[in-house]
């Protein structure tokens, strides 16, 4: 099998992923981890992930240096590669910062190069660079802004990338992971499918005769979960859609229809929007607010528990939610990994939930999950649907949440989607949005001077929300999204386009 030691890359997991697509048996540990299969003949090759550490920083992540003698070949990423270089007597500093999109020029023909088209792209996300080879390395591809992008010591079978081959915008990064373990490592590779079968079995087994609430956004992750627990248990599940104010209009509606046609449940329908408005009202931070939403489901949910409880005298013992990997990986779900922030329904839930939870999209990406929904059967309105948060509007108003902001906000990005769809480029979109910028400055309105709030747009295209990319979206698009917020949304004062890509920023601005 092949080991992946993860320094707590944000993308470590998708390295996993594409080797699951490959075939390939493997295993991701803690770097303290590593000694236990130093002497183990089972280990065909060692790939090192990326991580927020630098190697130079006082308690920055190790690894024992035992692993560069086993003759077992090595791949490090990013962080990984610089680990490689630091050990092995190159030279590692603060500098070259780069996050996006950058062009790999191929510079020497190899084992490891098989393949890759020259100046393709490449996902770059790095504080820190090599400046010096450790002895015997070569340059394999460079970028315009990095001579040591990719790297190879073809006599110790060592190599290592700037850049992330394991994310989806890095556009040979497949290839040159299969060059690795299928040409270097000497591993056979098959085809992949994810077993829905399995996961539908998995759910029955694990839940027996007790009831499930399962919460429902109207959104991919959470309808296909409870597609997924229907077909496992039946009418032992029980649909909760709270209504707290916070989502794109029209909501609630879609996720009777959806479940009532499909499925044949009702869901059952929780007014809650006093109460969001009147918790959120006045808070600030970002963090606070997931936490807040988080809270605050969790108390509904447990409060239509005790209702089943007591009316129908069933055992309801989970709560079923469609958390998948980006949502536990951004929370801090891995040792090393640093918080982006905390998902409402994971490291926004409360210490002490009543109920326990059922997660069985939690170890898949936003691309396999909609994979899972075509296969059960949902329609393509359900699956290809853009993605919106949970919190919903809450973090797309930056700073404090008043009836007056969510108006506004709700306005604009109904105009935002209006308009995407009259051009036909709605669909084409991952996610496609307005922020209330909590910015202010000047306009001129009917020749009055006005001082009012700056309104964001943010258009991205991604598939497993690990990297995304800004949206070229025409001129004339972005000339008539701008233009009807301007003029049809009271209080906003002028429209900017967001074109940062991911990383450095999140998808959300909150």
């Amino acid at each position: 099998m092949v080991i992946i030691v993860d320094f707590g890359s944000q993308t470590c997991h998708l390295i996993g992923k594409r080797l699951r697509y490959m075939g390939i048996k493997y295993k991701i540990i803690d770097p303290c981890d590593i000694s236990a299969f130093l002497d183990k003949n089972t280990v065909a090759g060692i790939i090192l992930s990326g991580g927020p550490d630098s190697v130079y920083a006082d308690g920055s992540v190790q690894i024992d240096k035992k692993v560069f003698s086993l003759g077992v070949p090595i791949f490090g990423i990013c962080y990984g590669w610089q680990i490689i270089a630091d050990y092995l007597g190159g030279e590692v500093v603060s500098g070259q910062k780069e996050y996006g999109p950058a062009n790999i020029n191929i510079v020497e023909e190899g084992v490891i190069t098989k393949n890759i088209t020259d100046n393709s792209k490449v996902w770059m996300s790095h504080g820190d660079s090599v400046v010096k080879l450790p002895s015997g390395f070569e340059v394999v591809g460079s970028t315009d802004d990095l001579e040591y992008a990719f790297v190879a010591n073809y006599d110790t079978q060592i190599f290592g990338t700037q850049f992330h081959p394991e994310v989806d915008h890095t556009e040979c990064g497949n290839d040159i992971i299969l060059n690795f373990v299928r040409d270097v490592c000497g591993l056979q590779v098959s085809e992949y499918k994810i077993d829905t079968g399995e996961i539908i079995s998995n759910i029955k087994d694990h839940v027996s005769d007790d009831h499930v609430i399962c919460a429902v956004s109207g959104g991919v992750d959470s309808s296909v979960v409870a597609a997924l627990v229907g077909k496992a248990i039946g009418k032992q599940l029980h649909l909760v859609y709270v209504e707290s104010g916070l989502m794109r209009k029209g909501t609630a509606e879609r996720v009777r229809q959806t479940f009532g046609e499909l499925l044949g449940f009702d869901a059952t329908i929780v007014d809650a929007r006093d109460e969001f408005l009147a918790k959120l009202e006045g808070v600030n931070d970002p963090e606070q607010k997931r936490k807040i939403i988080g809270n605050l489901y969790i108390d509904i949910f447990d409060r239509e528990s005790a209702k089943l409880v007591v009316s129908d005298k069933i055992n309801v013992k989970y709560l079923a939610q469609g958390t998948i990997y980006s949502d536990v990986i951004e929370s801090k779900g891995t040792k090393h990994s640093s918080k982006i922030k905390s998902h409402h329904n994971v490291g926004g839930l409360p210490d002490d939930m009543k109920l326990e939870l059922l997660e069985p999209l939690r170890q898949f990406y936003k691309d396999e999950v909609r994979q899972i929904g075509r296969s059960i059967g949902l329609g393509k309105d359900v699956v290809d649907q853009q993605v919106f948060p949970g919190p919903g509007h809450a973090i797309r108003i930056m700073g404090s949440l008043t009836a007056d902001r969510l108006k506004m906000q709700e306005q604009a990005d109904d105009i935002v989607v209006e308009v995407m769809q009259a051009a036909g480029l709605y669909d084409d979109a991952y996610m496609c949005y307005s922020i209330m910028t909590g910015s202010f400055s000047t306009a001129v309105k009917g020749d009055a001077r006005q001082y009012l709030e700056v309104c964001a747009v943010r258009i991205i295209e991604s598939s497993n929300v690990m990297t995304a990319r800004w949206s070229q979206v025409p001129y004339d698009v972005l000339d008539k999204i701008a233009t009807k917020i301007v003029n049809q949304v009271p209080g906003i004062s002028r429209v900017v386009y967001d074109i940062t890509n991911k990383p450095p920023s999140t998808m959300e601005w909150e």
